[in-house]
């Protein structure tokens, strides 16, 4: 294996938007990658997109215990893995109290639950490589509550949580868990409202091709976690030491949030 081929990846949510970037971004750096995702003929051409790797293919729902049992079964038969990347997820802009109980139990299903439990699938094996990496896609959100988003950031909060402690964990072993946090990307995670929101407010989305080349920078460095974006990750650190300053500066764009969410409705 050459020595700038040294990963072998499985990559979650691997169909689309930042996950699809990922992989292409990862063409020159991994020996074989897994890509799982639910829609098999999206993943078939993301895996046109990359040449010069092992490519398998993957689909089914990660949020399925079964099916990630079934992962980790063939990740064993070819070889194995020495990073696994927990991308995939949903979101849903919705004010909390209009939230329908079936989506809240989706986000935590597939933002929260299926890292941990595919996390805990593939652990074994992953303690039996020289060094490994579980690395959890986390968001600004992971960081920074927002209105509109109370069940998605209580995920990503969540994730962040278990990501830290997991780490700490395993602290004297081979394996690192580490979070990779973006900031708003250009992807359809986004509704249009959220687009149309971030516009207003001036938040700057960042292309997944640049939000991929970033991941393959931190792929390669030793901290724990990485933010992705000025002024988010200062407004991030700022809300861990003075929560307070955040929620006056939140409390400003209410109006414009609520119009936004009131839109939702009406259409809906």
């Amino acid at each position: 294996m050459s020595a700038d081929r040294k990963y072998r990846v499985l990559l979650t949510g691997a169909s689309r938007g930042i996950g699809k970037a990922i992989a292409v971004a990862l063409s020159d750096k991994a020996e074989r990658i897994f890509l799982l995702g639910r829609d098999k003929k999206a993943l078939d051409e993301v895996a046109s997109l990359i040449s010069g790797v092992d490519v398998i293919v993957l689909a089914g729902d990660v949020a399925d215990v079964k099916f990630c049992a079934e992962v980790e079964s063939l990740v064993a038969a070819r070889g194995g893995i020495n990073v696994l990347i927990n991308n995939a997820g949903i979101s849903d802009f919705c004010a909390f109290e209009r939230q329908s109980q079936e989506t809240i139990e989706k986000l935590l299903q597939v933002n929260l639950l299926a890292p941990i439990q595919l996390s805990q699938q593939l652990l074994p094996r992953l303690l039996r490589e020289p060094s490994a990496q579980i690395i959890n896609i986390g968001s600004t959100f992971s960081y920074i509550a927002y209105p509109g988003f109370a069940t998605y950031s209580a995920t990503k909060f969540g994730l962040r949580g278990f990501t830290e402690a997991l780490g700490r964990e395993l602290a004297d072993t081979s394996v690192r868990v580490r979070l990779f946090s973006p900031r708003a990307t250009k992807t359809d995670i986004n509704s249009p409202e959220v687009t149309r929101l971030n516009q207003q407010l001036g938040t700057f989305e960042d292309d997944p091709a640049e939000v991929a080349r970033q991941f393959v920078f931190f792929l390669t460095q030793r901290q724990t976690e990485y933010r992705v974006g000025f002024p988010e990750k200062l407004f991030a650190k700022i809300n861990q030491i003075f929560p307070g300053v955040v929620s006056k500066s939140l409390h400003k764009q209410l109006p414009l949030i609520r119009q936004a969410l009131a839109s939702i409705s009406t259409k809906s």
